[in-house]
Order: C-alpha cells, then sequence, then structure tokens
C-alpha cells in the first residue's frame, strides 16, 4: 500500500524524472547482453558513471525476480525453483564481472567510492535471498523430492548446493537471529570494502622513494627504468620509485647490493598498514575477526573455520591442521639448513653482519651464483614474456588438449597493455575469449588472479570469458618485456585456472568452471604450473632476447639443479600465512579482540614457525587473501593444492608425460567438471586413488626421492 500511494503522489515533475531515469538505464552498456563476440564487454562504451546506476539497477531487477520466484503460486519445483534462481540476477552479474576486475586491476577514486556505497546494497541483496522464508521453504521442498532427479547428477548437485547455501546463510534461524545475522553481514561486506581499500591506498604509500642512482646497484636496466617512471607518474622527476607488491618480500630485495636500502624497502613493506593513519587497517581486521567467530556462533559453529570448511575438500579444522602439522618440520629444518647456507655466503663475502629477513634474498641469488654458477642476469635474456605465453602456455596448451589460440585485437580493452586471445578447441570450435593484463600499476592491486567476466553455462548459452592479471615489471620502452623465473611459474599458475573455466562444460552457471572449492580450485593451476620447468616446455619459450636461440642445455641443467634451493623458505612464508589465517578464524565468539601484532607472534610461536629471518608471506595487516579476498579459512588451500597437483603431476610423469591422452583424461575428469562431483570422487576418478603428501613433499626436496 506504501509503493502504490507513494506512486501516485509523486507528481507530474518526479513522473517526468523516472521517465528519463528509465531512458537512461536502457542506455547504459550493461542494460543488455554484449552484442560482442562472446559477450564480451564493451570496454569502448563503458564509462565510471555507468557503474553505480547499472549496480542499483541490477539490484532492483534481481530483488523483483526473486519475490516472483518466492511467491509462485505454482508447487515449488526444481525447474520453477532453482534453474529460474540460476537464470535470474543477469544484469548484476554483467556489471559486477567488470565492475570488480576494474576496482581490482584498473581503479580510481570514483570507481573506490562506488565500492564503497554499494557494499552494503549489495550484501542486503543477499540477505534478501537467503533470509527470504518463503523461498527457502521452496528450494526445501525441492531438496527433500530430489530422488526424483535421480540420473541427473548435475541437477542434484544443484539441489544440494543451493540447500546448503541457505542453511549457511541462516535460513533455519529464528526471526531475531536472521535480523542480527543480516546486520553482521552488511557490516562485514564494509569492513571488507574498506580494508581493501585501506591496503591500496596503504600500499602506494608505502614505495621507497630513491634520490640517488647509486642507491639502485644491483638492480637490472628495466628495473631501473621503471622505477624511473614510477617516480615521473608521482611527479618526482629526478627521482626513482621501488612500488611496493603485495607480499612482505619485495622483487627489488634480490637484486639491491645496499643493505640500508634493502633494509628500509623491507620495513616499508613490513609496516604499510600500521602507521595509525587512515590507512591502517588493524582496527578493520580485528572487527572482521570478532564479527566472523560471532557470524559462525550464531550459526551454531564453534569458530569461523568450522563454518566455512564444511563446504571443502579438506571439510574441518582438524584435518587442516594435521595436514599442515606434517609440512612443519621438514620445513624448519629446510629454513635452518638454508640459513646456514646463506650466512656462510655472507662470510664469504666479506659481510660481519647476521642475517635478516631484508638480506634473505639478495644471498639466496649470491648463493645460487657460487653453489650452481646461476644468476638472474643469465636466465632473464631467455625469458621474453610474449615468448613464455605464446611458446610457454599456449605450447602446452595445445600439446595436453590440441586447443589453439588466435589474438583478438579488434576488441576492446580496458587498459592499452590488455591482450585478447579466442580459444578454439580440437575440432576447431570456439572454446571462449581470454584477456591477459600482466604489467604493475600504481592503481591495480598487488599479486595475480584469474577471473571471470562471463561465466560458462549451457542453460544460458554462455561460453566463458577469462581474464588472467599480474604485477609484472613493465619494459623499457623499445625493449621486449624480460621477466624472472617465478614470473613465468605465475604466468602458468594464472592460465591453469583460465583453463578450468575455458574447459568448462556444465548446464548451471553455479556450478561452472572455477566454482569450485577454495582447497580444490587451486588444483589445475598448481599442476599447470609445474610444467613450467618441465625441460621440453622450458626449452620450447626460452629463447635469448636478442638471438632467438633456445636457452643453452648446460643452463637449462643449472635451473633445474637450483630449483629446489630455497624451498624451505618458500614453503615456510606460505605455510606460516596458512596457519596465521587458521588462527585467525579458530578464535572462539566470546575471546576479547585481538591486537593483531601481538596476536600474529603468539599464533606462530603456537604452530612452531616463528622464524626470525623468514616473514609470512603476507603479515596479518595487509593479508588480502584473508580479509578482502574470499579467502578467510582457505589460505591453506594453496599448500593443500599443491599436494593434489604434485600427485596429479607425478602420476603424469608415471603414465608418458605431457602426452594428448593423459592432457585429455586430465581435462574431462577434472577441468570439465566444475562442482558437478563431489572432490575427493574427481580426484580418485583421475588417479584411482586417494591424494598423498609424498610428491608434495619430494617436489619441494623436502624428503628423499621416490623409487622408480
Amino acid at each position: 500500500m506504501r509503493g502504490t500511494f507513494l506512486s501516485r503522489a509523486i507528481g507530474a515533475a518526479a513522473l517526468g524524472w523516472a521517465l528519463a531515469a528509465t531512458a537512461h538505464a536502457a542506455a547504459n552498456p550493461f542494460a543488455q547482453p554484449s552484442p560482442l563476440p562472446f559477450h564480451a564487454p564493451q570496454f569502448n562504451l563503458i564509462h565510471d558513471a555507468d557503474f553505480q546506476p547499472a549496480i542499483r539497477e541490477g539490484i532492483r531487477r534481481e530483488r523483483a525476480e526473486i519475490v516472483r520466484i518466492a511467491d509462485n503460486p505454482a508447487p515449488p519445483t526444481f525447474q520453477n525453483t532453482l534453474v529460474a534462481l540460476e537464470r535470474s540476477g543477469r544484469m548484476l552479474n554483467r556489471v559486477l564481472g567488470v565492475f570488480n576486475a576494474l576496482t581490482s586491476a584498473n581503479t580510481d577514486p570514483t570507481l573506490q567510492k562506488v565500492q564503497a556505497e554499494e557494499a552494503g546494497p549489495l550484501a542486503a541483496l543477499d540477505n534478501d535471498l537467503y533470509l527470504n522464508g518463503r523461498l527457502f521453504a521452496r528450494v526445501k521442498a525441492v531438496y527433500a523430492e530430489r530422488a526424483q532427479l535421480k540420473g541427473l547428477p548435475e541437477a542434484q548437485a544443484l539441489v544440494r548446493l543451493y540447500y546448503r547455501h541457505f542453511v549457511m546463510n541462516g535460513a533455519l534461524l529464528a526471526p531475531a537471529d536472521k535480523r542480527h545475522l543480516a546486520a553482521i553481514n552488511e557490516r562485514l561486506a564494509q569492513l571488507i570494502t574498506a580494508f581493501q581499500q585501506q591496503l591500496l591506498a596503504a600500499t602506494d604509500a608505502g614505495a621507497l622513494v630513491i634520490s640517488r642512482k647509486s642507491d639502485l646497484a644491483g638492480l637490472t636496466p628495466g628495473m631501473i627504468a621503471a622505477a624511473a617512471r614510477a617516480a615521473r607518474e608521482r611527479g618526482l622527476p629526478g627521482k626513482w620509485v621501488l612500488t611496493l607488491q603485495s607480499t612482505t618480500q619485495q622483487p627489488a630485495l634480490a637484486y639491491l647490493s645496499n643493505r640500508a636500502v634493502r633494509r628500509e624497502l623491507f620495513e616499508k613493506s613490513w609496516t604499510r598498514t600500521e602507521h595509525g593513519g587512515a590507512d591502517d587497517t588493524r582496527h578493520t581486521i580485528e572487527e572482521l575477526a570478532h564479527l566472523r567467530a560471532l557470524k559462525a556462533h550464531l550459526l551454531g559453529y564453534p569458530n569461523f573455520a568450522a563454518y566455512r570448511l564444511q563446504t571443502q575438500m579438506a571439510h574441518n579444522p582438524a584435518a587442516v591442521e594435521h595436514f599442515l602439522s606434517q609440512l612443519v618440520p621438514p620445513t624448519v629444518a629446510a629454513v635452518h639448513r638454508e640459513a646456514r647456507i646463506l650466512q656462510a655466503q655472507i662470510v664469504r663475502d666479506g659481510g660481519h653482519f647476521q642475517l635478516r629477513p631484508w638480506d634473505w634474498e639478495y644471498y639466496v641469488n649470491r648463493a645460487k651464483a657460487s653453489r650452481y654458477h646461476l644468476t638472474d642476469a643469465e636466465v632473464r635474456p631467455y625469458l621474453v614474456l610474449d615468448n613464455v605465453l605464446q611458446r610457454g602456455l599456449f605450447y602446452l596448451a595445445h600439446r595436453l588438449y590440441g586447443i589453439t589460440f588466435k589474438e583478438r585485437k579488434d576488441l576492446p580493452v580496458y587498459q592499452k597493455d590488455v591482450r585478447v586471445f579466442e580459444v578454439y578447441d580440437t575440432t576447431g570450435k570456439p572454446l571462449g575469449l581470454i584477456y591477459f593484463d600482466y604489467f604493475h600499476r600504481a592503481n591495480k592491486s598487488g599479486g595475480a588472479w584469474m577471473d571471470n567476466f562471463v561465466v560458462q553455462s549451457t542453460l544460458l548459452g554462455h561460453l566463458p570469458v577469462v581474464y588472467n592479471v599480474a604485477n609484472f615489471t613493465p619494459p623499457a620502452a623499445g625493449h621486449p618485456a624480460l621477466i624472472s623465473i617465478d614470473d613465468a611459474i605465475t604466468m602458468f599458475h594464472e592460465f591453469g585456472h583460465g583453463l578450468n573455466s575455458l574447459f568448462a562444460d556444465e548446464v548451471y552457471p553455479s556450478l561452472s568452471g572455477t566454482n569450485t572449492a577454495r582447497d580444490f580450485v587451486e588444483f589445475p593451476s598448481q599442476f599447470d604450473e609445474r610444467w613450467a620447468l618441465y625441460p621440453a616446455v622450458l626449452r620450447h619459450y626460452a629463447l635469448n632476447d636478442r638471438t632467438g636461440k633456445p636457452m643453452p642445455r648446460a643452463l637449462l641443467a643449472k635451473i633445474l639443479r637450483a630449483r629446489n634451493f630455497n624451498a624451505g623458505y618458500s614453503v615456510g612464508e606460505e605455510l606460516e600465512a596458512a596457519e596465521l589465517d587458521m588462527q585467525w578464524h579458530t578464535v572462539p565468539w566470546n575471546a576479547p579482540l585481538e591486537q593483531p601484532d601481538a596476536f600474529e607472534q603468539a599464533a606462530l610461536e603456537r604452530t612452531g614457525l616463528a622464524l626470525a629471518d623468514v616473514p609470512p608471506r603476507y603479515r596479518s595487516s595487509y593479508f588480502p587473501h584473508i580479509w578482502g579476498g574470499g579467502y578467510a579459512a582457505g589460505y591453506y588451500s594453496y599448500l593443500w593444492t599443491e599436494m593434489l597437483a604434485d600427485d596429479a603431476y607425478d602420476w603424469f610423469l608415471r603414465h608418458g608425460g605431457p602426452t594428448r591422452a593423459n592432457g585429455q583424461r586430465f581435462r574431462e575428469r577434472i577441468l570439465a567438471r566444475g562442482h558437478t562431483e563431489g572432490y575427493w570422487q574427481m580426484f580418485r576418478s583421475f588417479y584411482g586413488r586417494n591424494p598423498r603428501i609424498g610428491p608434495l613433499l619430494r617436489y619441494h626436496g623436502l624428503a628423499a626421492p621416490a623409487r622408480r
């Protein structure tokens, strides 16, 4: 009745405004599906001003769709309830697919303002969905009759997924508790957005300004040119700026010969979000951790990790802790061995100081040069980014899966460095599109990631449109982009996610591609990165940037011999981060608010990982995955899925290597299955047994090699 009264009272002037707003909404580039191939985003038509009205209109449309489904007078069925929900929200999905990409990879103050303002309304929409009693009654009725879907395993998987999501989002709560949960969800959404924006600003502000070129000694010419360019962009001509990446350790630390500069850069990274100003994240994460614990308690769980892990392959915190605990002793032992090697290298170089975190990566390079006669300067000329992409990633994908790639320069992009490729199956049939955005920018979040602009679904008639993002140093003008071995591995990793999405063959978008558990979704990417150092693949893409000649076999052999050098550190910093995540998310709801610095130190000591010279890969106060990236109680998944990937890679090596037959088996039983089967079931279908931790330990040199 209130809506009817107000609509009649708005008057002629307001009616004119409403008609104009309707016309504007119709002209919005997100109002209808993109007419471009594969519904690729119309970046040539999209402007910042389009996002907020499109998000609000998308919310309005989806809310109306939810009401129609919930109030349908017909008896609930799989088609009129769950399939109807799968078809809903299409405008909102279109705009958020692009908006989320840009706020991570190419943001600006306007987009950040929209992100902050719309976080609450988007969380409220989720509440409207999952806390709608009439809608849940229909979902529950379909769930009770799911046996009628016998012979339709994907439909049954969708029923289970929806029912579980509704229950996990409070559908069984009493009305007062539902209201409490809704308020918590909206506040959590605001805090997550606040954390993301604080971290981006703090990371940008934490950059190290260098006034003397001599302080850059050890950096490559490309790195120095990038630092000069970053300084010019900040209005600091004649200076150099070393921007911060998302991790604790910074790439330049491996090269800077001036120890004082190394220390200053490390401390800029370590304290980036802890200066007490508006960009200090500590109070934000204190409240985030507390509200997550409170949410879990409200839903009947002892802590947030128990709540989240019920949908994961590991299933519960005890399984995660058992897994991580198996890695601690061999990793700590390896770290101590490596520290002794690096301290000896410091002495050989004439140093009279104790190894510290800001020395570690620099002396790893020095020790590699001494032990293996291998330097990054020797390797980098053979790692031209475009060769790694087309002669590495694309070559491996063709060898394993028979697919091919063609660059599409006719499709618009959101930034001039972005490249687009169309992907074709073995029959020549298009599979989808993949975008690559590899170079660091000040307005880009740190790290590397993959996501979708368009999710595959035969129900909706959509083929996948995916993107890979990284933060590599841009090349100097007129020079090719040269990257490190670690960068090349990152490219393979994110491309593995892309393949998981490109090979999706599901009916329902909620089950498609990478819509899997956190501790399964990294399996395809970890598996793909294992091939980056496979000799036949590495030889194919490692060509000298000037001569085009392949990497000498002697250099290739040195790389392979040195592969596990520093593995203790690499696993250690990741293991520390995984344990920090689990410790934060196993705090009970009634515990006092935890001060991040003290909590972090105590957590590392409790888990036997208080390693003085090995800081966590992400400190609590700048841990984007768990506070702003969906990996809360899930960062362990990187190591867990390394177990799956190394076991699968070991299977390939035992069965003939990267052959088409082996690739097809992996594609059909893992990459193309999405969330249509249980995760243990999928792995057993591929391998024939459950995963084992042995190959992971051997791959990192933390255990004796397997007998063959």
